[in-house]
């Protein structure tokens, strides 16, 4: 059963990575990959967000498959960032490729943090 929820939460994180990562290229055409890093980032506080939200002790273990494996898994795009990066260097664009990679790391644990913070507030809002 894990395996379904493994496979739907992966095609609705797939699909909405796909959708999202193109809107930031519809005001902006240049080279860097604007779409991939603003993908990661909304993962990141996706994910630290909803680990609070849910009970970071006690989250059973469907919607850990269903959203943090499936859905997270498959919207965030680590290998996608780290091809868009190694790109990046090979096309002679060395201070994009380090912007890509520092924003990503940096911006993303900013968020992750970010988004645990917001939702303990919440929950302690609730309780």
């Amino acid at each position: 059963m894990k395996f379904i929820y493994l496979a739907l939460g992966g095609s609705i994180g797939a699909t909405l990575r796909y959708i999202l990562s193109a809107m930031p290229h519809k005001i902006y055409w240049g080279a860097f990959p604007l779409g991939t890093l603003f993908v990661n980032l909304l993962g990141s506080f996706l994910i630290g967000f909803s680990f609070i939200l849910f009970g970071k002790d006690n989250i059973p273990e469907n919607l850990k498959f269903f959203l943090f494996i499936g859905v997270f898994g498959s919207f965030t795009t680590f290998s996608t960032f780290m091809f868009d990066s190694l790109n990046l260097f090979k096309g002679g664009d060395i201070k994009f490729a380090i912007l890509n990679l520092g924003a990503a790391n940096i911006a993303g644990l900013f968020f992750v943090y970010l988004g645990y913070v917001l939702g303990q507030y919440i929950v302690n809002q609730i309780h």
